[in-house]
């Protein structure tokens, strides 16, 4: 084997360990996160539970802050498909609800976005992160199917355009994440229906 065919080698299975360091914290942190919670968790708790030394993880992230946020935005952001474009409002609206309901439907992220939520309140860098990560992509995705249904003649020019993105995202995300309903087929299409008819009224 050549020196160029061994530092290939070389480098090739150091990008494949990193990836595993990786894994084991992201599998580390999300524990964490679901067992101690965001204020109780550490940089080193998660270091602790990955088997790794903590240089690995400031390695990647400077703070626990920046960890976490980045953490949950590709768990739940960067797997967000492009807003639906079908060509009518109704389906636009049914697929959009289904991909957040896809995401928001897991036990283990429903624990860690509710104590994430509360400790925003009191944590502005991290309140700053999770709206940057996972609330504002959300809100683009169905600001942009409004702004679709308006330009095709489907809504009315006058729609407020932030109360009709709060109509998309907050009733089906206070039911999973905050009463635990229930969200099957059948409920996704009443929403649906709801929702469409409450957009038609929220004219500013």
């Amino acid at each position: 084997m050549s020196e160029r065919q061994k530092k290939e080698r070389s480098a090739t299975g150091g990008a494949v360990l990193r990836q595993r360091v990786t894994e084991a914290i992201t599998e580390a942190a999300f524990a964490e996160l679901a067992e101690a919670g965001y204020a109780r968790m550490s940089m080193e708790s998660v270091a602790r539970r990955a088997g790794v030394g903590k240089a690995a993880l400031y390695r990647r992230w400077p703070s626990k802050q920046a960890m976490v946020t980045e953490l949950i935005r590709g768990k739940v952001t960067d797997a967000l498909p492009p807003a639906p474009a079908t060509g009518a409002l109704h389906t636009d609206l049914r697929e959009l609800l289904a991909t957040f309901r896809s995401q928001l439907d897991n036990p283990l992220l429903a624990r860690i976005a509710a104590g994430l939520l509360a400790e925003a309140h009191h944590d502005d860098a991290l309140a700053e992160g999770l709206y940057t990560g996972v609330t504002a992509p959300r809100r683009a995705a169905a600001r942009t199917i409004l702004q679709g249904a308006i330009d095709r003649g489907d809504l009315p020019p006058g729609l407020d355009l932030d109360l009709g993105t709060d109509l998309l995202i907050a009733p089906l995300a206070f039911r999973i994440l905050v009463i635990q309903g229930r969200s099957d087929d059948e409920y996704l299409e009443t929403l649906t229906n709801a929702i469409e008819a409450a957009l038609r009224a929220a004219v500013c």
